[in-house]
């Protein structure tokens, strides 16, 4: 079975349905694709009428450019069991690679072709940051206040010259702890976030954890960080727990950097367990802690460039 493969009950395609289909596919191809005339004319006699047309008898590279304004998840879990032929189409790379074209995800510097152009389209399409309201900008959603209560973490606005540091202009909030140790965590389930199973197990794609996190001038503070590679029921099958960091007092406030990237680590994720926090190492009354922000946990696509 292949790698980006998801197995279901396949629904049985009508040939209604897939004349509507094509007929739509027909019509998106002739407004958004710069066609020659000629083509344009063959193109629009086939949608006159197409009950008199049967599909094995177009041409190969219309037939590929209408399968490529298909969803990805559709293609491969409906379309690709119509028949032998479009199955050989959505298995080859020619479909991915118009479709990573269209869609601008083939990088300017590129120097090698993927090992698989079908895999490469399915996790650029699908890459972003794993991590819901990384930097606080929805107060305290979607994060678990793992230990001491939310009162014990508060949300404080970073300065304007501090934002270049973060590599991202559009990060203006922060969490910070107080003196009491202080966590929170995020656990993310990969099938929600459309990952499925066999693609996880085959690929093995890299998954890239980072985080910011700063002291104050003032007071030293403890930073700690957990991410947890997690079975379905919840085992912990890879961890990456970096030794606790003592910022001590009046020392920089700079930004800097945790990071870790997870390779070859077989088969059997499901989740991921994202923690971190720490507290202040003085024990001020307020919030003199850890600063965290702009948290990210995202899996990669192969590196062409």
């Amino acid at each position: 079975m292949s790698c980006t493969t998801r197995p279901s009950r396949f629904p049985r395609v009508s040939l209604n349905f897939l004349r509507r289909l094509f007929s739509s596919c027909f019509h998106s191809l002739i407004q958004k694709e710069e066609q020659c005339l000629a083509e344009e004319q063959c193109l629009a006699e086939v949608i006159v009428d197409m009950t008199m047309i049967s599909f094995t008898s177009l041409p190969e590279t219309v037939l590929v450019q209408i399968l490529s304004h298909l969803p990805a998840k559709y293609l491969i879990t409906v379309v690709r069991m119509v028949c032998k032929q479009w199955r050989e189409l959505i298995d080859g790379s020619s479909l991915w690679v118009i479709k990573c074209q269209r869609e601008g995800l083939i990088p300017k510097n590129i120097r090698r072709s993927p090992k698989d152009w079908r895999t490469f389209y399915i996790l650029s399409s699908l890459k972003r940051n794993l991590i819901k309201n990384p930097s606080a900008k929805e107060d305290f959603d979607h994060w678990h206040i793992a230990r001491r209560g939310q009162h014990k973490w508060r949300i404080e606005t970073l300065p304007a010259e501090c934002r270049m540091m973060l590599s991202d202009e559009r990060v203006e909030k922060y969490f910070v702890t107080s003196f009491w140790e202080s966590q929170k965590e995020q656990l993310i389930d990969l099938q929600e976030e459309g990952y499925w199973s066999e693609l996880v197990d085959n690929v093995n794609p890299p998954i890239v954890v980072t985080d910011w996190y700063a002291a104050r001038t003032d007071c030293g503070c403890r930073y700690e960080m957990c991410v947890q590679l997690l079975s379905q029921f919840h085992g912990v099958l890879h961890e990456f727990r970096p030794e606790r960091l003592i910022l001590q007092q009046c020392s920089d406030s700079e930004w800097r950097q945790m990071t870790h990237t997870f390779r070859n680590y077989g088969v059997g994720v499901r989740y991921i367990r994202f923690v971190h926090g720490g507290r202040d190492t003085q024990f001020w009354g307020g919030l003199y802690g850890i600063r965290v922000t702009n948290s990210k946990v995202v899996i990669e696509p192969e590196d062409l460039t």
